[in-house]
């Protein structure tokens, strides 16, 4: 059909979107792939300028006709979908795009600006398209990047998706800047490149690249060193990580303004207005927590060199070097059990007691007595506040 007017489109749409095995995208963009420098079918990274989750359902529809157009059908039988775009491609999906073209600018109609760029590329064999109709472990490396992006972008929330997999999906390379290099390429052309003088500059090696290689972070959002957060991170406007001890693993980050100066492992959140201080840890899923996320609570202080291995609420302290683990023994007296439930009604607590047992409580402060040795709850006193100049 021709193509002419917003309605025509909004027909179209509904139109190829009502056909018999259509499925609808949770999830979807279009990337320039990397592929291997020896292993030419290997992809090693995938760059999205755009992605769209849960949003822009009609940009997916005409994508999947524009494929269908140039000689390419989407099968919806699987939880995700890769295809090799063209030319052709691009044409066809600007032809259906005809109404928008000339408000394709700014911040609207993003995916016609991307389809526009890929028209006049002129090297069109690096660039994909990924659908992900169902959140399964994901099959293909451009679906780890897909959904890595989503958590970065915050188009999907923390420890929502499923990344069952990924790892064994994506390669171990070396990164200098922006570009994956095959360690084997490496390896093979060590001698010539540094008798010439251009063996490349390595920032690191490893299946993951950098926060700051996909991600603008927001205006008041400050990262001191690119290698304290990885891709798949999410940093809430406002976050601030410090060098040094500093490190923010990925579907991991904050909700909020924080400061980092410890250690947030996958899988951990931390509230806004929190204090992550300096060599502090906060245990993920694979480092002692049984698979028991952690989440870190607004307002609440981590220590220096301090552990946390159990959630906690809002307006909570652990002191300094402090280790408070699931089976940690916590000593609390009488008055200050009367304290705690005052602001945690439905709490059980006794005078010694687990560390879990407590977990997600509000304002409980953890303290080591210096005489005894015994660590201690007692009902936090101090208001945690960030100073606002910093974030």
């Amino acid at each position: 059909m021709s193509i002419k007017t917003e309605d025509d489109f909004k027909k179209f749409v509904e139109e190829a979107s009502s056909k018999d095995g259509y499925k609808r995208a949770l999830g979807f963009g279009i990337a320039r792939v990397d592929f291997g420098q020896k292993n030419e079918d290997k992809v090693l990274q995938a760059t999205y300028p755009i992605i769209n989750w849960q949003e822009n359902y009609a940009s997916a529809t005409v994508f999947i006709e524009a494929l269908k157009n140039s000689g390419i059908d989407v099968d919806f039988s699987g939880s995700e979908f890769v295809a090799d775009l063209s030319k052709e491609f691009a044409t066809k999906a600007l032809e259906i795009f005809t109404p928008y073209i000339d408000d394709a600018i700014g911040d609207a109609h993003k995916n016609i600006q991307v389809v526009k760029h890929l028209e006049q590329m002129v090297d069109e064999d690096n660039y994909r398209v990924c659908f992900i109709f169902e959140d399964d472990a994901p099959h293909s490396v451009e679906a780890v990047y897909l959904k890595l992006q989503a958590l970065s972008t915050a188009k999907a929330k923390l420890r929502s998706l499923n990344l069952n997999g990924a790892f064994g999906l994506l390669s171990n390379v070396a990164w200098s800047g922006n570009t994956p290099i095959e360690l084997d390429w490496l390896r093979d052309n060590e001698i010539e490149l540094k008798m010439i003088g251009e063996y490349p500059y390595i920032d690191s090696v490893d299946k993951f690249p950098r926060y700051l290689q996909h991600i603008i972070p927001a205006d008041n959002t400050r990262v001191l060193d690119t290698s304290k957060v990885r891709f798949g991170a999410q940093l809430a406007g406002g976050t601030t990580v410090m060098p040094g001890a500093s490190y923010i693993n990925f579907n991991a980050g904050t909700l909020g303004a924080v400061m980092v100066e410890g250690r947030i492992s996958s899988s951990a959140i931390v509230g806004a207005g929190s204090d992550v201080g300096g060599g502090a840890s906060i245990l993920g899923v694979l480092s002692g927590t049984d698979g028991n996320p952690i989440s870190i609570g607004e307002n609440t202080l981590l220590g220096a060199n301090s552990t946390t291995g159990i959630p906690l609420g809002d307006g909570c302290i652990v002191d300094a070097g402090l280790s408070i683990l699931a089976g940690t023994k916590i000593t609390i007296t009488d008055e200050e059990i009367a304290k705690i439930i005052a602001v945690n009604k439905d709490a059980k607590i006794t005078n010694t007691i687990k560390a879990e047992k407590l977990q997600s409580l509000n304002g409980i402060h953890f303290r080591a007595d210096s005489i005894s040795g015994q660590i201690q709850a007692r009902r936090s006193t101090r208001e945690i506040k960030l100073n606002e100049e910093l974030h």
